[in-house]
């Protein structure tokens, strides 16, 4: 079989290459959960040398296909068969997996808090001699994977010292410490911001002409267009087809929606027609230092405002002090030295801790739901209630029977969370589908404004709309929303205002007839803020 030369035609028109030239068949392939069957008689081939993407939905059975691939899943514990170079393999662990070429990395990060950047890298590939670490050799050989892949920072620092974005960087460093022939990246550019995610692909790119094939999942069509040679296409843990970006058909985003969803996503973004009103937070001169080193500024005076019934964005490359922004604003949550002024409703308010900002009806939905949004070992129901349990509970502080059960299904059945009941591990959601709770757990808490910090990141083109419609629902509600996004265009799709943020300094304000990603990128990377920084550009004040 390894030696057959004859061509077939590929699920999606086009042709297949010769086994001979395939470094990886993956035939037949169903694995089972208790009750879910996650996938159903998957194939997938992927040609030496190629950058192959694979598409669906949250919970289409993406990341369990290449869990089984890298032996994350066993064999034994799924039926089908995987070849490998032609030979058929058998892992039975990740280490099976590595010694043979292939390398995964993972949606979830997987870095130890604690180490450095460094014992991050060569952790279990230790840079020893006769036992013995070599830590000056760990240092430098790990300053120099940094530096491959776009990271000047010290290679002793930890992971708590730096974002969520590079961290993921650090997890790709990880990898290419390892021989590799077959890289799996799950959703590599998910917490990256375009400019970063444009450094990632010339990675990519750099690989293959290396010779080393990629897998690449990712709910970026864009992204997916602009690195992949062929997309195949996976709905509800079935191979659906097998698309060729090469080929004499053109594929476009359209086409990959088409077979991700079933169906055709006419628009991107649901019709919204705003209905603002009165100002519902104004934050003036707000200023933030760095928790650690206290004399670093991380928000430079910043002034922003948000109405009620309005959707205001917030662009800025990793590190302009987005996010730093948000968690100071969320009862001083991080940093420093914080000084300025909050306005609410014409008002001034104090906001020392996280209960004062809730109090004052102010709620932040965090870029990480896994590690700060959600508490994955518990269901939907005590999720959601985990934000006001006033609601639901008696004078004495006790949580009344039935209370949380009531508001928890009424949220699975205004956000459409695909879960059989409340009592669904939030952990065993898909992303968007946690998303989705996220979102419950702070709506019922009825604040006035309220912080979205990422909160498409993950998730696919059809859950993307869902959220995108749950966000007008709030404005239309006369919630103040403030929404924190890497992607230039849901930015420019859904907000009525965008701020613009360089080297923690608002650098400019576009209100969305005018918003362009070259406008917005001309401010995000401006190295001083205009005179007027934080005061809106001519013409964009309502």
């Amino acid at each position: 079989m390894a030696t057959q030369k004859t061509e077939q035609a590929g699920s999606g028109g086009a042709p297949v290459a010769p086994v001979g030239d395939l470094i990886l068949q993956m035939r037949s392939i169903s694995k089972e959960f208790p009750g879910v069957k996650a996938l159903s008689d998957v194939t997938l081939e992927v040609r030496r040398g190629e950058v192959h993407a694979i598409c669906g939905e949250n919970g289409a059975g993406k990341s369990t296909l290449m869990k089984v691939l890298s032996g994350v899943y066993p064999y034994g514990t799924y039926t089908g068969d995987i070849l490998l170079n032609g030979e058929e393999v058998r892992f039975k662990g990740i280490r099976d997996s590595e010694e043979a070429g292939v390398v995964i990395i993972h949606q979830e990060l997987a870095l130890v808090p604690r180490l450095s950047l460094a014992e991050n890298i060569f952790l279990g590939n230790e840079q020893a001699a006769g036992g013995v670490v070599d830590w000056n050799l760990t240092r430098s050989q790990g300053a120099k994977l940094l530096k491959r892949v776009g990271l000047a920072d010290n290679p002793d620092v930890t992971p708590l010292d730096i974002g969520v974005g590079k961290q993921q960087l650090v997890e790709i460093a990880k990898a290419l410490s390892k021989k590799v022939d077959l890289l799996i990246l799950d959703e590599p550019t998910a917490a990256l911001n375009d400019e970063d995610s444009a450094h990632l692909l010339g990675l990519i790119r750099e690989f293959r002409d290396q010779g080393i094939t990629s897998i690449i999942i990712s709910h970026k069509l864009n992204e997916i267009a602009a690195i992949a040679d062929r997309v195949t296409v996976i709905r509800d843990g079935e191979t659906i087809e097998t698309l060729d970006f090469h080929g004499a058909q053109p594929v476009t985003e359209d086409r990959i929606i088409r077979g991700m969803v079933g169906r055709s996503l006419d628009h991107r973004f649901p019709e919204h027609h705003p209905q603002i009103g009165e100002e519902a937070l104004r934050v003036e001169d707000w200023t933030v230092h760095h928790p650690i080193d206290t004399e670093r500024v991380i928000v430079d005076h910043a002034n922003i405002n948000v109405r009620r019934g309005e959707i205001v964005g917030l662009a800025g490359l990793m590190g302009a002090g987005r996010t730093e922004l948000a968690m100071s604003l969320f009862g001083r949550s991080w940093g420093s030295n914080i000084s300025g002024r909050v306005f609410k409703e014409g008002q001034e308010i104090t906001l020392r801790r996280v209960g004062d900002a809730i109090a004052a009806g102010i709620a932040y939905t965090t870029e990480d739901r896994k590690a700060l949004g959600l508490n994955l070992i518990q269901t939907i129901r005590e999720n959601v209630s985990a934000s006001a349990l006033g609601k639901v509970s008696n004078w004495w502080g006790v949580v009344r029977s039935g209370a949380e059960e009531v508001v928890a299904e009424k949220y699975r059945k205004e956000f459409r969370i695909k879960a059989p009941t409340v009592e669904s591990l939030v952990g065993k959601l898909s992303g968007g589908n946690q998303q989705k709770v996220v979102l419950s757990k702070w709506v019922n808490a009825d604040p006035d404004v309220l912080i979205l910090d990422e909160p498409t990141r993950g998730i696919d083109v059809g859950a993307k709309y869902e959220i995108y419609g749950i966000i007008n629902a709030l404005a239309d509600a006369g919630k103040a929303v403030i929404v924190i996004s890497s992607e230039l265009p849901e930015l420019i799709g859904v907000c009525d205002r965008i701020y613009a943020m360089s080297q923690g300094r608002i650098t400019g304000e576009v209100p969305r007839e005018q918003a362009t990603q070259e406008e917005l990128m001309r401010y995000m990377t401006m190295e001083k803020a205009p005179a007027a920084a934080g005061v809106a550009v001519e013409g964009t004040n309502r």
